[in-house]
Parts: C-alpha cells; sequence; structure tokens
C-alpha cells in the first residue's frame, strides 16, 4: 500500500470534512494505543487528535495510555501491549537489527539547541572552551555527539574534554541555566523554546550541525513508532492513524486559537506558548521520506563513529526499512 506524504496529507484532511460523519467503533482492531509520557509534547498532537476527532474521522480510536518514563513505554511496546510509542530512529534501527520488526513515520525535525543568554560572551563553538555546559540526554544524546563531531572537524575541539560537562534531568539544567549555574545549556527543544522566551538565545541547533555534517535538510528526530507486521496486517489502521495525525498537524500549522485551547496543556501562556507554538510548526515534517531517510542513514553513520557500539548495537549501518515504506514516493 504505497503512498506518498503528500497524497495521505490530503486524503487525511479529505476525510475531516467529509459530511458522511463519524464511524462507529464495533471492530475492535480499528483501535490504536498510543503510548506516550505523561507530560510528553506528544500530548499536544494526541489532544488535537482526540478533541477535534480526526482519528474518528479516519476511521480509527485513537486511545491514548500514559507512561512514567520512555523505558516504560518501550518494553511495553516490545512486549506487545501498545500499537505505536513515539521514538527516534536510532532505537528503532537498533531494535530491527537485533530482530525486531519495528518502523516508523515521522513525527517531529524539532531538535535541541546549545542555549546562552542574550548578552553572554558566547558566540561560536570555540567560546565553549572553559565554559560549564549543561547536556541533557546523557553523553551518547544525539544532538550532544553531532555538535561535538562539528566541533572537532571545524574547530579540533575535543567539547567533553574542553568543557566543564553537566549531564542532568532536562527541567533541572533549564533551571541551573536561568540561575546562572551553567554558562550554556543544550537541552530538548521545547525546554529551549521556554529558555528563548525567557532571556536565552540559541548558539547552535543540533539540525544545523547535522546539516553541516551532510544532511540535505531536516530529518525527524522522532517517529511513531509501531510493528511493520500490524501495520502490513491492518494498513487501513495504520494509514488511518497517519492520517489523523497530519489532519491534527495542518490545524496546529493554522490555527493559533487552537494553541490557546491547549495553554493548559502546554502549561505556557504569552510569549512562552507563542515560541513553544512556532517552534512546534517549525519542527512538522514536509520533506519526501526517500530524502530523511537517506540523510538519517548518513547521521546514523556519523553517530555510529561517535557513540559506538554503546549507541548503535553491532550494526554499523542504518538497518533497512527503519523508515516505514508505505509512505514513500
Amino acid at each position: 500500500m504505497n503512498m506518498s506524504r503528500r497524497k495521505f496529507c490530503g486524503v487525511g484532511l479529505l476525510a475531516v470534512i467529509s459530511p458522511l460523519g463519524f464511524p462507529a467503533f464495533a471492530n475492535p482492531s480499528a483501535r490504536v494505543r498510543v503510548g506516550v509520557l505523561k507530560f510528553g509534547t506528544v500530548n499536544w498532537e494526541l489532544d488535537t487528535i482526540k478533541h477535534h476527532r480526526f482519528d474518528a474521522a479516519n476511521g480509527v480510536d485513537v486511545e491514548v495510555v500514559y507512561f512514567a518514563g520512555e523505558d516504560a513505554s518501550n518494553v511495553a511496546m516490545l512486549a506487545g501491549d501498545l500499537h505505536v510509542i513515539v521514538s527516534d530512529w536510532l532505537w528503532v534501527s537498533r531494535q530491527r537489527s537485533e530482530g525486531e520488526d519495528l518502523t516508523l513515520a515521522p513525527y517531529s525535525t524539532a531538535v535541541g539547541a546549545i542555549m546562552v543568554r542574550q548578552d553572554a560572551p558566547i558566540h561560536d563553538i570555540p567560546d565553549l572552551v572553559g565554559k560549564k555546559i549543561g547536556v541533557a540526554g546523557g553523553p551518547l544524546d544525539k544532538s550532544w555527539l553531532l555538535i561535538q563531531g562539528l566541533a572537532q572537524r571545524d574547530h579540533k575541539i575535543d567539547l567533553a574534554k574542553e568543557g566543564e560537562i553537566v549531564f542532568g534531568a532536562p527541567p533541572l539544567l533549564s533551571e541551573k541555566a536561568l540561575s546562572g549555574e551553567l554558562d550554556a545549556v543544550l537541552n530538548f527543544w521545547h525546554f529551549c523554546a521556554r529558555l528563548e522566551a525567557n532571556g536565552f538565545r540559541r548558539l547552535i541547533g543540533a539540525h544545523e550541525a547535522a546539516e553541516a555534517l551532510g544532511a540535505s535538510g531536516p530529518v525527524s528526530a522522532l517517529g511513531y513508532v509501531f510493528r511493520e507486521k500490524w501495520a502490513n496486517e491492518n494498513p487501513d489502521v495504520a494509514m488511518g492513524f497517519i492520517k489523523a495525525s497530519a489532519a491534527a498537524k495542518k490545524l496546529l500549522a493554522d490555527s493559533d486559537t487552537e494553541w490557546q485551547r491547549l495553554a493548559p496543556i502546554v502549561r505556557a501562556d504569552g510569549r512562552e506558548l507563542e515560541v513553544l507554538r512556532d517552534r512546534y510548526r517549525e519542527g512538522i515534517p514536509n520533506r519526501p521520506l526517500a530524502d530523511e531517510e537517506r540523510d538519517a542513514a548518513k547521521l546514523y553513520a556519523i553517530l555510529a563513529d561517535l557513540g559506538g557500539e554503546r549507541l548503535v548495537g553491532k550494526a554499523s549501518q542504518m538497518a533497512p526499512g527503519t523508515f516505514w515504506a508505505a509512505l514513500k514516493t
């Protein structure tokens, strides 16, 4: 069942405005159990899907299942308790290399960035030497590895050794940055957006590092992950979920009013809500899947070299089928 991303977005929107009404869900196979973190940004899109019944309009029933941590949702996915989770293509590729049949559909190209105060005397990577840098996600975080790779290639700087690196949870690192305990912080995209709304600026983003290292455009950092066997056996359900996602993204891209409705879930208002809205919109994937897949394979090779077996396992190349083939043109 081959369908281009452009085509499925169009079909999804046609389904939303169809006057035929919403289908009933007598068939439990139309249910899609999606596992997410309780306060993760994916909830913004899923709430939009449920509030506007984009799932029903596309023949599926999205059931949101909350988890306290990413590891728990990953385990539930592998155990067969969920149909869909959100994760990155490195994890999917590693699982495929180890025998799992996971695949993904792009969810967001939004990635983290190194943030500094507006008035900080830090304007380029060399200015980070000797500085105290907070890093979310740990030493094997993709964004951190890519920025380190760029620093090494272009400036012959080993940031891990020439900076004072502090690893920690994203909220804590943001607090330390705001209090002045850190000179710079590399955080996840939504924490960066909140910092931006509170007097910080982007020094360099992971997407800039990725493109400098060979990517031809934005690559989805995260995707909706599901089993290929499930998608092949239930193509209308799998594609219905993707169409519902596309409809929600279209509304979130076009409607400022929808963001006001979501404000309590986003837990932001005013300038902070506006920045989060704008950064979310910038992260909506809009490239052909084949282009993203090709660039991801390039980045995989770089990350495999930087992070080694601890990051990617024993596979030196991204596993074929990591990106869902049904979405290719």
